[in-house]
């Protein structure tokens, strides 16, 4: 296959290059533009005005250390930043460390020294963090360190040609060592949910060999060696994987093998990858899942292009973990598909009233340069909605004075095609008549008054169109389907809220909305819903269409295009949804090491077979997980497990994505805990709540998150957390931390939190949101970000001066304690900010940020910050538009939140929301407590069980001390 124009083979060195490393300041000119210069200082002392310096909440915002706790291990220990030394950290923790009321220094200071100065007071009853134990003080730590070689080149794994391997190469330094916390005694800090997971230990000398993070995370970066060690630390063993890293190729590039030489095992097809070894003076490699031997291709070292022979070690599949193959024409069953959208848009009364058709015809003219099509073969159809169906038959373009002619279908029981061509057009030939029929579809309905809706005919109608070809229906509703297949009616029940049968209510009513998912993604057919209801929509019907076709559901409560932010909001998303680079046709699968089987698979697609998810359309902005089962011992010091997608690009080529993760086996418990990633176990449970949700309702999900978080409490400090290992308090290690207020945050999430007042709509898209965000943004989604704005540091705001990137102030914990009522903040979930203005504001902050003499002035609600000539308007405007650059945590989103302001003193409800994200807070809104609690009556009874209690609203964890192996002291309450 012949590459694209512009691309060489570049898979050698010396020839144009594929792959090119992702500069730090890719941002640095987006950044900059909505930051200020360093130059336009004014300060303003907001927090001064109200109260004495060094008092107050803020005073003494961290965690494991002063400065936020950037790195696991003891409170306070230096040493432990070794740990992760060489790691970078996302850029959200640039900001300057620690928080106070800031003050300039004296003239005289030193240029070189901080522009402010910190104050900082501990918190009212704060504890001292304890001692470490004296087996693991800092020598102890120092020594471990420099043990695991960080800095040195790990071993050469595969041998050049003509050496033999036979045996793996021994481990490289030690594991991850435990470091065992008093969750009681030394406080979580939100900070610490920005540390990478666990190093893995290095067994190739390239730094690219092992797969990032970004791509694929596992809950466990030293696997047990037998299932029964597995289950005796009760922690998950599973992959959470996301292919790519970005919406479009050219963010996020990685390299591509042109020269269509692919090797692979001949029992498992693993590919070719950097932890093979070569036998046979170069002739045969080892697979390093199965141990079999196989051939070297004989154009493996045969640069083709070049005509001579190149070094096999320079080739991209043995040095990068993540690359993409162009496929031969043996990975190809027919001719590539072309990409093709068909729209489906709602014409009915509600459609027309609230502006959704004249807003996505509107969107979809914009961005019609912006839809690939390089390959000149993207297709576009569109079908009208409401009580029958409107084809629309468009000519090309060379037909001058051709006309776009609506066909309307009555017959919803068997719909049919009313002419066989011009339903399908090319973009590239019908570009001109594509603009003029959008340019007139909203007037064409203007004064529709059907208030029916028959989306499922026209969903089979569309299928049909489209079926021989595949691609993308892309529906576009504000109505109920209230007639024709899949009819559904009005059941949302607010008796049934907050009960054991709310359940019910979160699955689907009618089988057509599964079923014909099922035969769509047969073929290669993929569905998105935009849902725009004012009223009951039944989200949890209508979202089986996208969940078993790789498809995603957006929806939009309340939605009109009478608001700005509403109209602005959806338009930039739906445009940059149009631009993104999908894969068409595409499967997964997911290859492991003898002794491991891949056992169970969440996420948005259809499991065709035991081992092989198929995708009609495979996003960039969606993860999966997988979970690994041990079938066998194994005996091997490291294994490995290769995802691959096999897929067709938006450009017409075959390709196949392959990312490799090796990890290092271990015979200890101790090994395990030590290398657990919170962020992916959370990940893990996130989907197992969803399908539990779904099977067996709301409250048996929130019961298992409970009982999963006992279990391990329990298995830790039986197992590992006595003896000289452990301490007084609650035992916890330090990298699983944050897992406990995690589960809380999956609790207390809108999808799965106990409450009356949430509408089954909102609860189920909050379900799909849990089951396919990546990583980094589920986390922001689970606990969300909170930034103490009135005393920012004087860098944050502003673009760092080394990268580039807009500095973010530190995150404070979710806690109503860290609030302040003079103060003003940001609350981020990814999904919706909030800025939150004290009861006690003072005016001058008032009138900087939002240009007005008074807070009541404010205008609250969904809204916007004025821009105004000043610098603390300007710095607070980059805070937040810095806290939703999603390209800055690695990930793809089209996803634009929106903004509320909210008063303290305001409307009531539009505080609670904002409260509700507050998810350390008791359900009154008071403190925070992970703590221990007895009863009198229990005292004078002579029982001494403590309880463990995290409490918020609408959800609790709560768990015996005993049960967990602790024994209680009542004159030890901690609050954390």
């Amino acid at each position: 296959m012949s590459a694209p124009p512009g691309e060489g083979h570049g898979q050698y060195p010396g020839q144009p290059q594929q792959f090119e490393q992702t500069t730090q300041d890719d941002y640095a000119q987006q950044d900059a533009a909505a930051g200020t210069a360093p130059s336009k200082k004014k300060k303003r002392g907001y927090a001064a005005q109200a109260f004495e310096v060094g008092s107050g909440a803020n005073a003494a915002v961290g965690g494991l250390t002063q400065g936020g706790g950037q790195q696991y291990g003891f409170p306070g220990s230096q040493q432990t930043a070794n740990l992760y030394e060489g790691f970078s950290q996302p850029d959200a923790q640039q900001g300057v460390a620690g928080q106070g009321y800031q003050y300039s220094l004296a003239p005289n200071q030193p240029q070189q020294q901080a522009a402010y100065v910190v104050y900082q007071a501990p918190d009212q009853g704060y504890v001292a963090p304890a001692s470490q134990p004296a087996a693991q003080g800092v020598t102890g730590i120092t020594q471990g360190m420099g043990g695991m070689q960080l800095g040195a080149q790990p071993q050469h794994q595969y041998q050049q040609p003509g050496a033999v391997a036979n045996q793996q190469p021994a481990r490289v330094g030690p594991l991850n060592q435990l470091y065992p916390t008093d969750l009681m005694n030394s406080p979580f800090s939100v900070s610490e949910l920005d540390l990478p997971p666990p190093p893995i230990s290095s067994v190739t000398p390239s730094p690219d060999a092992n797969c990032s993070p970004r791509y694929i995370r596992s809950t466990l970066n030293a696997v047990p060696t037998t299932n029964s060690l597995l289950k005796k630390s009760k922690l998950p063993f599973a992959l959470v994987i996301q292919p790519y890293g970005a919406l479009h190729d050219d963010e996020d590039q990685i390299p591509v093998i042109q020269d269509q030489i692919i090797a692979r095992c001949r029992r498992c097809r693993t590919y070719i990858n950097p932890f093979v070894t070569f036998l046979d003076h170069g002739h045969r490699w080892r697979c390093n899942m199965c141990n079999l031997s196989n051939d070297v291709p004989q154009a493996f070292d045969w640069d083709a292009a070049a005509q001579q022979t190149v070094d096999r070690m320079q080739r991209y599949e043995l040095n990068h973990s993540v690359v993409e193959f162009v496929a031969p024409q043996e990975y190809m069953v027919r001719p590539p598909q072309p990409l093709v959208y068909l729209f489906l848009f709602d014409v009915s009364y509600a459609a027309v009233s609230n502006g959704m058709l004249a807003t996505c015809a509107r969107t979809i003219l914009d961005s019609l340069s912006r839809i690939p099509n390089a390959d000149r073969r993207t297709r576009l159809g569109f079908l009208a909605v409401d009580n029958s169906l409107h084809y629309f038959s468009i000519p090309k373009d060379e037909y001058e004075n051709g006309e776009t002619n609506m066909l309307v279908v009555s017959d919803l029981e068997e719909p049919f095609l009313p002419v066989p061509h011009d339903l399908l057009v090319s973009l590239t030939e019908s570009r001109q008549s594509i603009e003029k029929f959008l340019q007139k579809l909203p007037d064409m309905f203007q004064s529709n008054h059907s208030n029916s809706s028959c989306m499922g005919s026209a969903l089979r109608a569309g299928h049909k169109l489209i079926s021989a070809l595949g691609g993308k229906i892309v529906v576009l509703t504000s109505s109920l389907p209230n007639i024709g297949d899949g009819k559904l009616e009005m059941r949302e029940d607010k008796k049934l809220l907050g009960t054991s049968r709310e359940g019910s209510l979160l699955q689907t009513a009618n089988s057509f909305y599964k079923s014909f998912a099922v035969e769509c993604s047969k073929n290669q057919v993929s569905i998105d819903m935009f849902l725009f209801s004012s009223q009951y929509q039944d989200v949890a019907s209508l979202s089986n269409l996208p969940r078993y076709t790789g498809g995603q559901t957006w929806f939009y409560p309340g939605w009109h295009a009478s608001r700005p932010e509403d109209a602005l909001k959806f338009a930039s998303e739906f445009s940059d949804y149009l631009s993104s680079e999908i894969g068409l046709e595409a499967v997964l699968r997911v290859r492991a090491t003898t002794g491991l089987r891949m056992n169970a698979f969440y996420g948005n697609f259809f499991n065709r077979s035991s081992d092989l998810c198929a995708f009609p359309a495979f996003p960039r902005d969606q993860c999966y997980v997988v979970e690994v089962a041990i079938d066998e011992n194994l005996n091997k010091n490291f294994v490995c497990m290769q995802a691959a997608v096999l897929h067709t690009t938006c450009n017409g080529e075959r390709r196949i994505r392959v990312l490799t993760l090796s990890l290092p086996t271990t015979t200890n418990l101790s090994d395990i805990y030590a290398s657990a990633d919170q962020c992916a176990i959370t990940a893990y449970f996130s989907h197992k709540a969803v399908e539990r949700t779904l099977d067996s309702g709301l409250e048996a999900a929130r019961d298992a998150l409970q009982a999963k978080l006992t279990e391990l409490l329990q298995t830790f400090k039986k197992e590992l957390a006595g003896g000289s290992m452990g301490g007084g308090g609650l035992q916890f290690p330090a990298n699983l931390r944050g897992l406990p207020v995690l589960f809380l945050g999956l609790i207390k999430n809108v999808g799965l939190r106990k409450s009356t007042q949430i509408p089954s709509d909102i609860r189920s898209a909050a379900l799909c949101l849990l089951s396919t965000l990546p990583v980094p943004l589920l986390m922001r989604y689970v606990y969300p970000r909170m930034y103490s704005l009135h005393d920012m540091p004087d860098n944050a705001g502003t673009p760092d001066e080394e990268t580039g990137h807009i500095v973010l102030p530190p995150a404070i914990n979710l806690s109503s304690e860290r609030l302040v009522p003079y103060g003003l903040y940001l609350i981020d979930d990814g999904q919706t900010q909030f800025i939150w203005i004290g009861r006690d504001a003072v005016p001058q902050l008032v009138a900087d940020v939002f240009g007005v003499e008074d807070r009541s002035q404010v205008q609250v609600g969904k809204g916007r910050i004025p821009e105004l000539d000043n610098d603390f308007n300007e710095r607070v405007r980059a805070v937040i538009q810095k806290s939703k650059d999603h390209k800055s945590l690695g990930v793809g989103s089209v996803t634009v939140p929106h903004l509320y302001i909210v008063r303290e003193d305001g409307e009531p409800s539009l505080k609670l929301w904002a409260q509700t994200l507050l998810v350390e807070d008791r359900a009154d809104q008071g403190s925070t407590e992970i703590a221990w609690s007895v009863s009198a009556e229990d005292i004078q009874s002579g029982i001494t069980d403590g309880i463990l209690v995290l409490t918020g609203p609408g959800g609790t964890i709560m768990t015996s001390m005993v049960a967990c192996g602790y024994q209680y002291n009542p004159t030890s309450q901690r609050k954390l």
